[in-house]
């Protein structure tokens, strides 16, 4: 049970709402948190405002004449370079990146992401926990960050790190294991 508020309390909190916040507004960000398996909130902040810039710059490139030289130069760098991400397809423009750039297309290129994708785990959490144990390698090197982003070409470097035991377990199921490798 609560107090009821006193006069001089109740004129200086007649405008505030203590039910719905404006900072509450944040289903959006539980979504994608949750579906992604973001284990920061600041992640999900940092991709935003690489949405909010990436906007920001299609609506600056919008803004120069069509047959523009810089404008078509610098549509055509950007356009290449979400699409190496992996952040857009190939049919795009410049006009769809107000749509189709969100937080969610970004994290769908993180490293836990992928492997589910690739199949090497089955649930993103085990993903998470499998790279943050240095069991995944991104090429060369092996990647403890699950916020690593994986870009088109990358993609088909993730595999298993040499020494880990998941590799090895993997090697032994499909009758594949040579010990001098796997030492």
């Amino acid at each position: 049970m609560v107090r009821q508020f006193k006069h001089h309390e109740g004129k200086l909190l007649k405008k505030v709402d203590f039910v719905n916040w404006k900072s509450d507004n944040n289903h959006r960000e539980q979504q994608v948190m949750g579906t992604f398996h973001l284990q920061d909130r600041d992640d999900y902040n940092k991709y935003n405002k690489i949405c909010g810039k990436i906007r920001q710059l299609a609506y600056k490139l919008s803004q120069l004449q069509p047959d523009d030289p810089v404008r078509v130069r610098h549509e055509k760098l950007l356009l290449d370079k979400l699409y190496q991400m992996g952040i857009l397809s190939t049919n795009t423009t410049v006009s769809h990146l107000e749509t189709k750039i969100s937080v969610s297309a970004i994290a769908k290129r993180r490293l836990p992401v992928i492997m589910h994708k690739l199949k090497m785990t089955q649930k993103l959490d085990a993903g998470t926990a499998m790279i943050e144990q240095g069991h995944v390698r991104v090429g060369p090197h092996i990647v403890t960050d699950p916020a690593f982003l994986v870009t088109r070409n990358m993609e088909d470097f993730v595999t298993w790190a040499d020494r880990s035991k998941i590799k090895k377990a993997t090697l032994k199921y499909r009758n594949e294991l040579d010990d001098f490798n796997v030492m």
